[in-house]
C-alpha cells in the first residue's frame, strides 16, 4: 500500500497565549488521533514535532539558517501513514487536529524505491 508523509504547517500561532489547561486538551487531540491511526492501521510512523530553527543548504550551497521568514510556513511536524490512494490520504489528513487549529496538512506520496510490499 502506498504511502504517504503528513507535512504539518501553521496552527501555533494562538498557542502561545494558551493555557496549560488548553495546550494539554491539544495535545490529548494528537495523541487521540495518531493511537486511533495505529490501532485503525492507518498511521506508520506518528512523527513528531520539529524543533524551531534549522538550516536550508541552497543550489549554490550557501546556508540559511531558521527561523524561517514567514511563520505560516513553518513546517511544525510530520507524520507517516498508509493508504490506498490520495484521495484516501487526504481524508485521513482530514481528520488531524491541525485543520481545527488553523494550520494546513501537505500530503505527499512517498516513492516506493523497489522495496517489496
Amino acid at each position: 500500500m502506498p504511502k504517504y508523509m503528513f507535512v504539518y504547517r501553521g496552527g501555533h500561532e494562538d498557542m502561545e497565549h494558551s493555557s496549560p489547561e488548553q495546550m494539554q486538551q491539544v495535545m490529548q487531540m494528537w495523541m487521540d488521533w495518531i493511537q486511533g491511526g495505529v490501532e485503525a492501521g492507518w498511521m506508520v510512523d506518528g512523527g513528531d514535532a520539529l524543533k524551531p530553527g534549522g538550516a536550508i543548504v541552497n543550489s549554490d550551497l550557501s546556508i540559511t539558517d531558521g527561523p524561517f521568514a514567514e511563520s505560516k510556513e513553518l513546517v511544525g511536524g510530520y507524520s507517516m501513514v498508509e493508504a490506498p490512494d490520495l484521495a484516501a490520504a487526504i481524508e485521513i489528513a482530514k481528520g488531524s487536529p491541525m485543520p481545527k487549529s488553523g494550520g494546513t496538512v501537505e500530503v505527499r506520496e512517498l516513492p516506493n524505491l523497489g522495496k517489496q510490499e
